[in-house]
């Protein structure tokens, strides 16, 4: 992927001064407004290409169809709730986020609610500062031989399970990603959901909140645990199901509960955070002086990275991208979209497609389908205007437009045979061509049948067109280039010399009209790559 150019951002939240001592030390303008309304918002965002957000600032569809110059939004911090990802993917705006820039102060958050409830410290102090002395009251009970179960077990999970086992605590887990061998190598061990339940003593939840994990924890799985569990969410509200933690609260199946985020924030329902059971409190899994420092240096990085094409790091909606920022991946990604609008070009009367098929062969592209098909849907969906497909939306739009994109990959040839091969499909007919990056340059090499004697190199003014073989077909075509004013720069020709074929031409500007080549060839189409 080739560098992103961005300007100017605006950061609408508090984000630690490094951040925007970052940015601007890389050129980058920084304009800081916090507690702007949505109207305020809207107006002020197409002046930018990037903005900065923490939690509160909501990106709505309606925020980012305004930022008609957004490129970027990034979240100094975990996860993206507040930014509508599918619109942002829609428009090609890359989001991103700091997965790791929170992850010691949640694990951390997590303990310490855990330690919470085994010795109910908030209460004692409330009762302390309410004048009393209630030592039996407040009888807890140790961690250590308990089972801490974690549902989740990605960085704060990893985190919050090392932290515990120093307490002697025996740790067990679910994950549907983390492999068995890589929690069991930091002491957890994983299971079913279904074997998780009855072990626990304690359960902590570090998921994201999807269809898959709200209500994970709900009436059915409570009943399922050992009696008096107690549970902390320092994740995302809805994982548990609040109503049903209530219920278990009220019924002592449930026999405490550590919260720090809630479906509503802030919950407008007091019962659960009013519960003498319940340590509550408001979101403060990141609000630590270095996780707010390392949020903000980290987001400041990961743009500036992009921005000098070394890497994406945190892209929720580009994974795609993360490969394609070396020299050579650049070069195959100006093929794809130049493959693309080659065909766009020379099927135009035949639009609109229906399919779209990528083909990769050679070791050196067995990672190379993913961003090598948006880059051809690019060339191919590429109106001329400035706001056309990306690789970020390219394969959303196809979808829209009911363009079905396959890609495929055929190994065993080596690097010098990596070619790439797009077939289109209209109506039924199909049309193919073949290019491979040489010598660091894209190249065409067969066009809807047509070999090319030499690769065509795609780049500059490109005049391609089909005829038959003659002697009059050369001077035919100089003559009409040099009537509308245009220069021949390079000439190539097919390897066949029977039939209609394609040739293509190096110019040195776009005709003006390609009406006077009909007469001596059957088709015509130019483009500037």
């Amino acid at each position: 992927m080739a560098p992103v150019s961005i300007k100017r951002i605006l950061i609408s939240e508090s984000v630690d001064a490094c951040c925007k001592k970052i940015l601007q030390e890389n050129d980058i303008e920084v304009t800081e407004r916090q507690n702007m309304t949505k109207d305020e918002l809207i107006d002020e965002i197409k002046n930018y290409d990037g903005l900065v957000v923490r939690s509160a600032t909501k990106v709505t569809a309606e925020v980012i169809n305004a930022g008609c110059n957004l490129k970027i939004i990034g979240r100094a911090g975990t996860g993206v709730d507040n930014v509508d990802v599918d619109a942002a993917t829609k428009n090609g705006i890359i989001v991103m986020n700091t997965p790791s820039g929170n992850t010691i102060s949640a694990a951390e958050l997590t303990c310490a609610l855990i330690m919470s409830l085994s010795r109910h410290v908030p209460q004692a102090d409330m009762s302390m500062k309410a004048g009393k002395w209630d030592r039996k009251k407040f009888m807890g009970a140790e961690l250590y031989g308990k089972v801490l179960g974690i549902v989740g077990l990605g960085r704060i999970g990893k985190e919050v399970a090392t932290r515990m086992q120093s307490f002697g605590m025996r740790t067990i887990g679910y994950d549907p990603i983390t492999p068995v061998e890589v929690s069991a190598s930091w002491g957890v061990e994983q299971m079913s959901l279904e074997q998780l339940w009855p072990q626990c003593d304690y359960i902590t939840v570090h998921t994201p909140l999807m269809p898959s994990t709200t209500g994970l924890l709900n009436d059915e799985s409570f009943a399922k645990c050992k009696k008096g569990v107690k549970v902390v969410n320092c994740a995302r509200g809805g994982i548990i199901d609040e109503a049903a933690l209530l219920r278990a609260l009220e019924s002592g199946q449930c026999g405490g509960a550590g919260l720090d985020v809630y479906v509503e924030e802030p919950p407008k329902e007091r019962a659960l955070v009013n519960h003498p059971n319940v340590v509550s409190c408001p979101h403060l899994g990141a609000s630590t002086k270095e996780a707010q420092a390392r949020c903000g240096q980290d987001i400041a990085l990961q743009i500036v990275d992009m921005v000098k094409g070394t890497a994406l790091v945190g892209a929720v909606n580009a994974q795609v991208l993360a490969s394609t920022f070396s020299p050579e991946c650049q070069q195959w990604i100006r093929l794809g979209e130049a493959m693309g609008a080659v065909l766009r070009a020379c099927t135009s009367s035949k639009q609109p497609y229906s399919q779209v098929q990528v083909s990769t062969t050679g070791d050196g592209l067995k990672k190379s389908t993913g961003f090598l098909g948006s880059a051809v849907v690019v060339g191919l969906l590429s109106g001329g205007s400035g706001s056309g497909p990306n690789l970020v939306n390219a394969l959303t739009l196809a979808k829209e437009t009911g363009l079905e994109v396959t890609m495929k990959h055929e190994g065993g040839a080596g690097e010098g045979a990596a070619c790439v091969v797009v077939e289109v499909s209209v109506n039924g007919t199909r049309s193919r061509a073949q290019g491979s990056v040489q010598a660091q340059v894209p190249v065409l090499e067969e066009l809807e049948g047509s070999a090319f004697r030499q690769p065509v190199p795609l780049s500059g003014h490109l005049l391609f067109f089909k005829a038959a073989a003659s002697a009059q077909l050369l001077p035919s075509v100089t003559g009409a280039l040099a009537s509308a004013g245009v220069e021949m720069e390079s000439f190539s020709a097919p390897a066949a010399r029977g039939g209609d074929q394609w040739y293509c031409v190096g110019i040195s500007s776009l005709m003006g009209d390609l009406g006077s080549l009909k007469a001596v060839v059957k088709e015509a189409a130019q483009i500037t790559v």
